[in-house]
């Protein structure tokens, strides 16, 4: 079995948790999707909005696998 440096092996509830973020991301990038095809919405504040939303869910996601080192 291999390791990936930094990271220890996820329990069966940390895997539950983050593929929970994961699909509430992959739902509210749906939801950016719908906006940006809007006409009338302003497309640099979705795509503020999409950016924190990633920066958001990956330290939701860092949260549960708390890594060891840096990256």
């Amino acid at each position: 079995m291999s390791k990936v440096t930094g990271h220890n092996p996820l329990t069966p509830e940390q895997i539950e948790l983050m593929n929970k973020v994961k699909a509430k991301g992959n739902e509210l990038g749906e939801l950016i999707d719908e906006l940006m095809a809007l006409d009338d919405t302003d497309k640099r504040s979705v795509a503020t909005g999409k950016t924190n939303i990633q920066t958001g869910l990956m330290w939701l996601v860092r949260s549960v696998a708390k890594p060891s080192t840096f990256s």
